[in-house]
């Protein structure tokens, strides 16, 4: 017996994609099922290869099971799982391949991100049984298959994973490795590693080295080079015997060639100083995100001369990645650890599940050249007693996990309260004076935000990034004198945030990142109008009047640092 059976695309989140409103809110268990014929070469008694059914993402908890077979759960959405179905699939020639999965979108105080659920008891009020989700963040909890569901195969040895890191000088690059082998210890690795003309640069062999590479090509973050998002590849080659057979796998890894380093003032990506100037976004669109959206947000982005994005408030799509890695987008990478506000969110069921969901998302981008960070948390109640020892552990996992990056969390905490901070490289501060604080005067803005930088750096001596700031602009809406809500409003409020980050990022400000890239839908609320309206372009991605500002903004300060101004103009003429 089941409830009612519909239709759903994968990828995409269920919500949107009927008319029927109990859909669009429901939160509890659902189930996809469908079949697929396999390759007949896929399905012979073969010892000798694997077949593993791999997830993109799934919000939030997964069961999933093959022809009745349980074969993995999951917990958390954002992030990919997989699971080898070999033995259920091969030796069945012919046999529809049936996959299932139950999802369930709840959100408790242990989840990442936490929320809880409500029983309402007043009979007079509600019906029996009335429940509802309570979240501590601002946007729609979208839930479903969100990511791509894929079927591959292997041989039965094969590569697990690779981890590159690099460093460089002027003339010459070292490209480190490791790549770890699952199935046998009786294998052979080779590696090559080819320029963009397919050219080899350098060979090594063994699960561990180095490759030497002279002259290299950096990969260096849009509008700081003619010749942004350069990358190599890293062919890894393995062959094993296995019961007398020759078996060969090859991966090919993009490996971009660049170095990141923190000072107390600075942020240096290959040994110059870069300065953020970039966006937060979100995975959002009318009915659901599709790939055509990505692509034109990208060219939003360029078209903006915005140099980085922040993966608020959970990691992006892999084909995301890619297009940050291609287009040398920088990108601070955090996980979905937003609205961690109850202090039973900061215990060891919470902590344990935050270590693995970062273990998995470092194993997901470490060897991305885009992501110069992580971002372990979003707004949390940092300035309660358990806060300390919790970011503590988790910042210090983090690091034990990739030495290579810099890691911070983004707080609204205040500066003398926050136990969390202690532990970051960078501060990462949201603040809406004018907006949430004063609404509607402007003018405290100056002091108020020159205050808050001091402060901080005061206190702790690193480098500040403004990782929100913004103002609700309803498109259409104009007023003058500014009022809230008004496209002029938004304006006039960046343009008072800019002017002192003017003044800031001759010191220690090494970013700004604006609250928001794009309109984006978030839990009904007296003060949201279909959703949040913070977003420089609507839903639909049409400019308003405050991106044009940012664009103006943006390219001045990338004509100001760049070494190459010529191309710079050129690129601005075009995009």
């Amino acid at each position: 017996q089941t409830g009612p059976v519909i239709d759903m695309p994968v990828p995409s989140s269920f919500n949107d994609i009927t008319q029927d409103p109990s859909l669009e809110n429901y939160i509890g268990w659902v189930w996809y099922e469908k079949e697929v014929l396999l390759p007949l070469r896929w399905l012979q008694d073969d010892l000798n290869s694997r077949v593993v059914l791999r997830f993109g993402s799934a919000h939030y908890y997964s069961i999933v099971w093959v022809n009745g077979v349980q074969v993995v759960e999951h917990e958390g959405g954002h992030l990919p799982f997989e699971a080898d179905i070999s033995n259920i699939v091969q030796g069945s020639p012919g046999i529809p391949c049936r996959i299932t999965v139950a999802l369930n979108n709840t959100l408790t105080p242990h989840t990442l991100p936490p929320g809880s659920i409500q029983y309402m008891s007043d009979k007079t009020r509600y019906p029996k049984n009335y429940f509802v989700q309570n979240i501590r963040f601002d946007f729609f909890n979208y839930a479903g298959i969100h990511r791509p569901v894929v079927l591959y195969t292997t041989p039965s040895v094969y590569i697990d994973d690779i981890t590159v890191t690099t460093t460089s000088s002027e003339s010459v690059a070292m490209v480190q490795y490791q790549v770890s082998v699952v199935g046998s210890t009786l294998y052979s690795l080779s590696l090559s590693l080819r320029d963009q003309e397919g050219k080899v640069v350098a060979t090594g062999d063994g699960s561990a080295g180095e490759l030497k590479v002279m002259n290299p090509n950096l990969w260096w973050p849009y509008l700081m080079h003619e010749n942004p998002g350069y990358r190599y590849s890293l062919e890894v080659k393995m062959q094993a015997q296995a019961d007398g057979v020759l078996l060969e796998d090859v991966y090919t890894l993009p490996v971009g060639i660049r170095t990141v380093h923190v000072t107390s003032t600075q942020f240096l990506i290959n040994g110059r100083p870069f300065y953020f100037h970039g966006v937060n976004k979100h995975e959002d669109a009318d009915v659901s995100l599709d790939w055509p959206l990505v692509v034109k947000d990208f060219n939003l982005l360029r078209w903006l001369g915005a140099n980085s994005l922040r993966t608020s408030h959970y990691p992006y799509a892999e084909e995301i990645m890619d297009l940050c890695d291609a287009y040398g987008i920088v990108v601070i990478d955090e996980c979905p650890a937003v609205g961690i506000k109850m202090p039973e969110s900061f215990g060891n069921k919470s902590l344990q599940h935050h270590l693995v969901v970062m273990e998995e998302l470092i194993r997901r981008d470490k060897n991305r050249p885009s992501v110069v960070m992580w971002s372990v948390a979003n707004e949390p109640a940092s300035e309660l007693p358990p806060a300390a020892y919790y970011f503590k552990t988790v910042i210090a996992h983090t690091k034990a996990l990739d030495p290579s990056r810099p890691v911070t969390f983004v707080t609204d905490a205040n500066y003398a309260l926050d136990r969390g901070a202690p532990y970051v490289d960078v501060i990462c501060v949201n603040s809406y004076f004018s907006w949430y604080h004063d609404p509607g005067h402007l003018e405290v803005i100056p002091l108020q935000l020159t205050t808050q930088f001091e402060n901080w750096y005061k206190t702790y001596q690193k480098p500040i990034i403004q990782s929100e700031y913004g103002a609700d602009s309803v498109p259409g809406l104009h007023s003058d004198p500014p009022l809230m809500f008004s496209e002029e409003y938004q304006k006039a409020m960046l343009r008072e945030y800019h002017s002192v980050f003017d003044k800031k990022r001759k010191e220690y400000v090494i970013g700004e990142l604006i609250w928001n890239f794009a309109d984006f839908m978030t839990n009904q609320g007296t003060t949201r109008v279909l959703g949040n309206k913070k977003g420089i372009f609507t839903r639909q991605r049409q400019p308003k009047s405050a991106a044009f500002v940012l664009r103006e903004r943006y390219w001045k300060i990338a004509n100001e640092s760049s070494c190459l101004p010529p191309i710079i103009k050129s690129h601005s003429l075009f995009l």
